[in-house]
């Protein structure tokens, strides 16, 4: 009797214990159901939304926040989070928050757009936003908000181009307008008529020269090159490049000298590359001096996604000022606008290269120092091509003109023995 009490009593404690065991791990179950997550703040979502809103502000682009009565969040999709909107289960924002209480009152459709600061940033950067209140059923008010920061600043970027756009071709046709008069005005006088045509042709020129470069850029920044593209020897570029300023380079008894290593190859669209190392050339003869010299090198470099082809080209110029460098790239930018006007340039040439350099994969970067010159280096995929053999006459300029880092001098250019078949 007294073994059978004993089990028993074991058996009725053991059973005391399981029940206990179970009841705790039911309570921490539902404990742990009832916690609020960043996607829904309360346990009962899916019974306070009307059926079916779950779905669609989980496929909406636009930032998404349902509030209660209360004005506590009960739903927040994770860009709402991300923008700062919500914090803490509450909306951070008091404007919206003012909005949305009125339009719970009154259940109108009200908008605002706003500047909210950037998170995480000290430095007083605004997010442009666009933000709309609706009533969802009798108790929830829908917040959606849009980021317009982008929209925003393509639109800047817009009016700009359209204003400077506006004053460069004012600036030609405005003086073809004055140079037409004064031809009829000096008709008796056939040496002030050639003079004024002359000026005329000038103007004439250039405002040409503006309009084609409109031209290619719109066609570099809408077209993709990789469509038509081929391996392209970079000798053959340069070459192009070289011709196309000859004559001005005479004119100032520049000399334009070539070297690095030969047989490269790029992988890219033809016209466009011309066109890009084309400007390059182009403003090293225009920004420099009479009787200097203008070098032209390329060599192969190792990089972590593949070889890549350096083009580099310095000049001997006026050099430009470090507060510049960083915008010689944006459209119309000059560092000296009387200048840049008596050279004939329309500010668009370096934008062609960038954007034609950006679109085929590679960079293009500026290394310059007033009064000493610029080495502008251009930097593309190579396209496989056959092992390269440095050219005869090359002493090391390239490996000069083209190695990385903001310290490196300029080429030399009397250190670059040109080729005979492209010196002017």
């Amino acid at each position: 009797m007294d073994v059978n009490a004993a089990v028993a009593a074991a058996a009725a404690i053991a059973g005391l214990c399981t029940g206990v065991i179970a009841m705790l791990a039911f309570r921490w179950s539902e404990r742990d159901q009832a916690r609020p997550t960043r996607s829904s703040m309360r346990p009962d979502i899916n019974a306070v939304l009307p059926p079916g809103v779950d779905t669609v502000l989980s496929v909406l682009r636009s930032s998404a926040v349902v509030l209660d009565e209360g004005d506590a969040v009960v739903k927040a999709s994770s860009a709402a989070y991300a923008l700062g909107l919500v914090r803490g289960g509450k909306l951070a924002v008091e404007p919206m928050l003012h909005m949305a209480r009125d339009t719970r009152r009154d259940g109108e459709i009200r908008q605002i757009e706003l500047d909210l600061p950037r998170r995480g940033t000290g430095r007083g950067e605004a997010l442009a936003v666009s933000a709309r209140v609706a009533p969802l059923g009798s108790r929830l008010v829908l917040l959606l908000v849009e980021d317009l920061t982008e929209a925003r600043r393509i639109e800047a970027v817009r009016r700009d181009f359209v204003a400077n756009v506006s004053h460069e071709l004012k600036t030609p046709v405005g003086a073809i307008s004055l140079l037409s008069e004064a031809v009829m005005d000096a008709a008796d006088d056939p040496e002030a008529v050639s003079r004024f045509a002359g000026r005329m042709q000038i103007e004439a020129t250039r405002l040409i020269n503006l309009v084609q470069e409109l031209i290619d850029l719109s066609r570099v920044q809408n077209d993709d090159p990789l469509e038509d593209a081929e391996p392209v020897r970079v000798d053959t570029l340069v070459a192009e490049a070289i011709d196309r300023c000859r004559h001005t380079a005479t004119s100032k008894q520049i000399t334009m000298a070539a070297g690095g290593t030969a047989d490269l190859r790029v992988w890219g669209h033809r016209g466009q590359l011309a066109a890009a190392l084309g400007n390059l050339v182009e403003n090293a003869v225009n920004y420099s001096p009479a009787r200097t010299r203008v070098g032209i090198a390329a060599r192969r470099v190792t990089a972590p996604g593949g070889d890549l082809i350096e083009i580099a080209v310095t000049d001997q110029g006026i050099g430009i000022p470090e507060k510049d460098r960083e915008r010689i790239f944006e459209r119309f930018y000059r560092v000296d606008p009387a200048r840049s006007r008596a050279t004939g340039g329309t500010g668009l040439g370096l934008a062609i290269v960038k954007h034609v350099a950006a679109s085929h994969g590679g960079e293009v970067s500026v290394w310059s120092s007033e009064g000493q010159g610029s080495t502008f280096t251009l930097r593309l995929p190579e396209a496989g091509a056959p092992a390269p053999a440095p050219a005869p006459d090359t002493t090391g300029a390239a490996a000069e003109a083209t190695a990385p880092g903001p310290a490196r001098p300029p080429l030399d250019p009397e250190t670059v023995v040109p080729s005979p078949e492209v010196l002017p």
